[in-house]
């Protein structure tokens, strides 16, 4: 009869066995499979030590065409701007490029001939669909009484308050200044809704509105139509012109809009100095009446538009 004692024995065998079938199988293959293990380290580091090259090797290139894009810049946009006043509006999303694109924008701005009239930053909580009610809040309080009649009545908080910005930052060339626009914009500014600087002593004619990487996430949807109203209520007060940092986001939205497409020129790689480039001779265009679409993305019909081959505006 088998006792207990069998089992346990019989078990322990088993294990023994196992153990002793491992050592020797594994050091049976150990050499094989160092080996093995060795020349696939060695390819990986090898493809990764190309693709490091490649990548190397092609933002040389990139460098290389926006040094080309900032030494021919003179010779394209010469008086294209001269005595424009342009508005620079940032809407700031993910990375951190926006505000070295805002200042190349203002730069070429500059050598077109146009006097920037101020550059305002809508920070990520602008369009944030929690700030609705404190936007309105703001936009009811702040708003000059020769202002707050004409403000729309929905009770969007961002659409309204975009509407404010752009009354009190946009008009016709020669209008005089709103009183109370330094206000305005500190009351936001306090709420940590946006950045500015410039003294703003009269309107804008024209906006270059640099839109930041889109940010991601459950109410993604909620901030591009935000986003979208904020295009929407600068391109009613003066010809717009939307800087993307990318193709996606703000840039998508405009040009997947049958509305905004025909009024509002974009740029999809307004990060470059090329891209920066084109967006100013854009603006020269909108103020001549004219709507384009350049960059390297969806929707882009060239890289520049096809003033870039006149000189001084003629």
């Amino acid at each position: 009869m088998i006792n207990f004692r069998y089992h346990v024995v019989s078990l322990a065998a088993v294990f023994l066995a196992l153990a002793i079938g491992l050592v020797v199988g594994t050091a049976a293959a150990n050499g094989p499979l160092a080996d093995n293990l060795r020349d696939q380290y060695n390819s990986v580091s090898a493809d990764n030590q190309q693709l490091r090259d490649q990548i190397n090797e092609r933002d040389a290139e990139l460098g290389k065409v926006d040094g080309f894009a900032t030494e021919a810049a003179p010779m394209l946009l010469a008086g294209k701007l001269a005595g424009k006043k342009v508005l620079i509006l940032g809407l700031e999303g993910n990375g951190k490029d926006i505000d070295k694109t805002i200042d190349g924008v203002a730069n070429f701005l500059g050598t077109a001939g146009a006097k920037v009239t101020g550059k305002v930053k809508l920070r990520e909580k602008f369009v944030a669909p929690t700030s609705k009610d404190l936007l309105l809040d703001i936009a009811e309080s702040s708003a000059p009484p020769s202002v707050s009649g004409a403000l729309p009545s929905q009770g969007n908080g961002v659409d309204t308050s975009a509407a404010l910005l752009a009354t009190m930052l946009v008009g016709r060339a020669g209008t005089p200044a709103v009183d109370g626009t330094q206000t305005v914009l500190r009351a936001y500014e306090t709420q940590d809704f946006l950045t500015f600087d410039g003294d703003f002593s009269s309107p804008a004619e024209a906006v270059v509105l640099v839109a930041g990487v889109p940010t991601t996430g459950k109410d993604a949807k909620d901030r591009a139509t935000a986003a979208l109203a904020v295009v929407s209520r600068f391109e009613l007060a003066g010809r717009l012109v939307v800087a993307g940092l990318s193709v996606t986001g703000v840039v998508a939205a405009v040009r997947g809009d049958t509305a905004l497409e025909k009024n509002v020129s974009t740029v999809d790689n307004g990060v470059t100095a090329q891209g920066q480039v084109a967006a100013v001779l854009a603006l020269a265009d909108r103020i001549a009446g004219r709507t384009g679409h350049y960059g390297i993305g969806d929707g882009a019909t060239s890289m520049l538009p096809k003033s870039a081959s006149t000189q001084n505006g003629s």
